[in-house]
């Protein structure tokens, strides 16, 4: 007997990747789309909800409730990734829908569906492919929502480099005080992470033989997609296009193409060159752990953020990734 679709909720800045992920998300049958959230990240909150619901129209998906979450960061200013994604996010390519967005927020949404999933036995995985602040404020808001979470896989942070900044990966850098309350959320509601970050994120791709075939389909999510890829191929003078975001939902799909390792992850909120750094702790003897919990535990408020110093979260973070494997699944969506 095949097993039961996986219940899903997605957090979104859609964005060309989020369009990817949002495509895969919505058509593959062993996931079971049950809600998308929207923050700002990419592009603005509203054109992020518009972009959305356009990539659900594409996708061909049933009606699945999306909602408008935070235009802005919890503290810092918002920045938009135009110079990647295009001024709409979709790289010139965002059409009007005739969906309509949920009337609840973001975080009303996410907490009636985790409440309902607890209601019926089930878990839900959340997968934040975004800024982490509409999860940030469920967390802290409902926190007797974490039973109903099965797992939080995000996109974002590096074991390594950054991509907005030397140090940072854009999605924790946008907000990381979120990030760094999300993780505090988890650790003390006892929430699995899985960290998509860099270190994978960039070796799924696809390439301009992969955009042909995709453009042979009369299927519109093809079309988009071979569309997206071009542009993404162009701008940056490569033959290859990342899947990005969309790895993140293989990686639910398919967990053991992943290789992942567990660590301490703590984020940077402190202004400077490292600020919105995933600090993944690497280090094997017990002893510096134990110090450095008792140096942070002594710390209290940062002088810098509007967050208490925590303890590190326990992160489940992905190093390896079989990229022709994760490939292969985000295109079968398609059927090629």
């Amino acid at each position: 007997m095949p097993n039961p679709p996986i219940p899903l909720i997605l957090d979104v800045d859609t964005g060309v990747d989020d369009a990817f992920a949002l495509m895969l998300a919505a058509r593959h049958p062993d996931l079971e789309l049950r809600a998308v959230t929207c923050v700002a990240g990419n592009a603005a909150v509203d054109q992020v909800v518009a972009n959305t619901l356009y990539v659900l129209d594409t996708a061909g998906a049933r009606e699945v409730p999306v909602a408008r979450g935070a235009a802005r960061p919890l503290l810092a200013p918002p920045h938009d990734a135009g110079h990647v994604h295009g001024p709409d996010g979709l790289g010139g390519f965002a059409r009007p829908s005739d969906r309509r967005a949920s009337s609840l927020s973001a975080v009303a949404l996410l907490r009636q569906e985790l409440l309902r999933a607890i209601g019926a036995g089930e878990k839900v995985t959340l997968v934040p492919l975004a800024p982490q602040t509409n999860i940030a404020l469920l967390l802290r808001t409902y926190p007797e929502v974490a039973g109903g979470i099965e797992r939080i896989v995000f996109m974002g942070g590096s074991a390594s480099g950054g991509n907005a900044t030397a140090a940072a990966e854009f999605n924790v850098w946008h907000d990381p005080e979120a990030a760094a309350i999300v993780l505090a959320a988890c650790a003390e509601l006892s929430i699995p992470v899985t960290m998509y970050g860099l270190d994978v994120f960039q070796r799924v791709t696809v390439d301009g033989d992969d955009a042909a075939r995709l453009r042979e389909l009369p299927d519109p999510a093809a079309q988009l997609a071979a569309a997206l890829i071009d542009q993404q191929r162009a701008l940056f003078g490569l033959e290859t296009c990342r899947i990005g975001d969309a790895g993140a939902v293989c990686a639910v799909l398919d967990a053991e193409g992943l290789g992942v390792e567990t660590f301490p992850v703590r984020v940077e909120v402190a202004p400077g060159l490292a600020r919105g750094q995933t600090i993944v702790d690497r280090r094997t003897w017990t002893g510096d752990h134990r110090a450095q919990a008792k140096h942070v535990q002594g710390q209290g408020m940062s002088s810098y953020s509007a967050t208490p110093a925590a303890p590190a979260a326990t992160v489940d973070v992905a190093l390896e990734v079989d990229a022709a494997r994760y490939a292969a699944l985000w295109l079968s969506a398609f059927g090629v």
